[in-house]
């Protein structure tokens, strides 16, 4: 995986990693394939279904563990190499000291089962070119070069046929630091990709003799799996070169699923956000959310930044309301354990998952474009519509507005514990009595069942008890590049690195008059932005918070006067002169006075 904390370089490498099919040129377009929608959705079925899944980064880079020769490198815990441009030679020394005599396959499976996942994608090898396998290709590999000398791809597929979950292995293809040839992403201002004369080379020679033999080792030797292939950073991967790894693929595993960053204009299955989750989805392509649960990838001891089990759980019901999977990683040590942080997390998340599961498994997106109070996940059968209501913010008054929706309601219910819950349709859509207290502090679930598809029509942004409107990074429309980011310190609009990309809201005002404006945002630089509404604009400059993920609020100057009730839209547009990027959490326009 990437690790850069630069938005502008994290864009340029997302929009490397991730090729989709619009930007096939006929020239040099894959060849067309025989598979009809009927057989794509029956190959593509378990992995819908599942909508959560476990990433697992783990290697050689495990011993350093972020740290060399007793100094923090900076980067992602699999990324030391590279970022601390480590000679070949001395990392090669590295796997002898790897004897992960504490991993347990069935305890990794069980972990995973446990927590509500589905399916696990363990890195067969990472950018250093360390095999997690035994391969002939290279004795590079934890089999040959270490005193462990297990496959331990072999024990999880063990373990996940005991257990019932499906493994998938991610391969860097392109991307080697080890052996001659492979090609690595230049980081910390290097000019040159590579750093040490023993990995120049032929990259064509390193697919031949490295990339493609062991692409058909893993896809040979661990009986039905690997279910996935997760391919990743495709740089270098000119059509000719992903063909001979495509044709392996479809030659070996043809039912198969495959990411989208193969390279070389191939679409694959899945579009691939990381440490994202897109603000509308990706409409008409299956996609999957990868994220951590700190900050790094692969272990690193000094990482101890660690997501909220409310941030995950959030993650994964905005995720799967949005009809995408998420893929959640660990990184174990080099004594082959699971951080105690992220059992913790997986445990929590379990129990979530086990009164809420049927809100998650095999739903699809839902029909409500924003709900102010959390999200949706529909299943359909037939003429009848189940929608789980998501429920973050309970509201304190009992009544839960489903709103916009125009379908006759058959039933409501608590999830938890099957209390029913009467319900009434208004001009605004159907409003719910719910009990004073939620059952679940996090993310309560009420089962609606509706007559039909859903029929719904999106109502603006509503306002507080007080008359404050809250517009929150989650309920924004995003124009552009733009994307809804979460986790780690983060719930805002970033990756704001284009000043013509914009964020708009729609809200609507029950009381005139004048309104100031707070906002929240972060930023390593000072940008400056406006806010358009009703012939109207302020100026805002962002403060150098520091960090992206270090928030501060702001007031604007002046003021907004809405001379009448009703339906508004706001906009944020960047100020284009000496733009800086910033993350932006929320804005809030209150009555003045309040």
């Amino acid at each position: 995986m990437k690790y850069f904390p630069s938005p502008l370089l994290r864009l340029a490498l997302l929009l490397l990693a991730t090729p989709v099919a619009s930007s096939l040129r006929a020239d040099d377009a894959p060849a067309a394939t025989t598979e009809t929608p009927a057989q794509r959705d029956t190959r593509l079925a378990w992995w819908r279904e599942a909508r959560f899944g476990l990433f697992i980064h783990w290697g050689v880079y495990s011993v350093p563990a972020g740290e060399w020769n007793g100094k923090p490198v900076w980067g992602g815990g699999e990324w030391i190499m590279n970022c601390g441009q480590i000679p070949v030679a001395d990392y090669q020394k590295l796997p002898a000291q790897f004897d992960p005599e504490k991993f347990n396959a069935d305890d990794w499976v069980k972990a995973a089962r446990d927590a509500g996942m589905k399916y696990i994608v363990i890195t067969a090898k990472h950018h250093d070119g360390f095999a997690m396998f035994k391969s002939a290709a290279s004795s590079f590999n934890i089999v040959d070069a270490t005193p462990f000398h297990r496959d331990p791809l072999a024990e999880l597929a063990t373990a996940c046929r005991k257990y019932g979950l499906k493994l998938g292995f991610y391969y860097s293809q392109a991307q080697d630091w080890n052996h001659p040839g492979g090609s690595a992403i230049p980081v910390n201002s290097r000019k040159t990709e590579h750093w040490d004369p023993a990995q120049d080379g032929s990259m064509d020679d390193y697919l031949a003799t490295v990339a493609v033999p062991q692409v058909r080792e893993i896809l040979s030797n661990y009986g039905e799996f690997p279910a996935v292939l997760w391919w990743d950073t495709p740089k270098d991967m000119t059509p000719e070169r992903a063909a001979k790894l495509y044709e392996v693929v479809k030659q070996l595993r043809p039912n198969i699923i495959m990411n989208n960053r193969l390279g070389g204009n191939y679409p694959g299955d899945s579009e691939t956000p990381e440490q994202t989750i897109p603000a509308t989805g990706f409409p008409g392509r299956d996609w999957e959310t990868c994220m951590t649960m700190n900050d790094t990838w692969g272990y690193k001891r000094d990482d101890n930044h660690w997501k909220s089990t409310e941030t995950l759980i959030h993650n994964l019901v905005d995720i799967a309301s949005k009809g995408g999977n998420y893929l959640l990683n660990v990184g174990p040590t080099s004594e082959g354990l699971i951080p105690e942080p992220s059992l913790e997390r997986l445990q929590a998340i379990g129990a979530w998952m086990r009164v809420n599961h049927a809100a998650i498994y095999d739903t699809t997106a839902s029909p409500f474009k924003k709900l102010p109070w959390g999200r949706c996940t529909k299943r359909v059968a037939g003429n009848k519509t189940t929608l789980y209501l998501h429920v973050f913010t309970w509201p304190a008054d009992g009544r839960l507005l489903v709103p916009g929706l125009h379908n006759a309601v058959k039933s409501a219910r608590l999830l938890a514990d099957d209390t029913k819950l009467a319900f009434t349709p208004v001009p605004d859509g159907v409003l719910i009595t719910v009990p004073a207290t939620a059952p679940d502090p996090i993310s309560s679930t009420i089962v609606l069942k509706i007559q039909g598809l859903p029929e719904v029509t999106s109502i603006p942004i509503l306002p507080e008890s007080d008359g404050t409107v809250r517009l929150t990074a989650r309920d924004a429309d995003l124009h552009g590049a733009l994307n809804y980011e979460s986790g780690g310190g983060k719930d805002n609009i970033g990756f704001w690195t284009n000043p013509s990309d914009t964020a708009s809201w729609n809200f609507r005002l029950t009381q005139a008059g004048k309104f100031t404006v707070l906002a929240d945002l972060a930023t390593q630089g000072s940008g400056q932005f406006d806010l358009l509404v009703n012939g109207q604009t302020l100026h805002g400059t962002a403060p150098n918070t520091g960090e992206y993920t270090r928030f501060q609020t702001i007031p604007l100057t002046g003021t907004l006067t809405f001379p009448a009730t009703g339906d508004y839209t706001l906009t944020v547009r960047p100020v284009a002169t000496d733009w800086q990027p910033l993350n932006l959490r929320s804005l809030r326009l209150m009555p003045a006075g309040n």
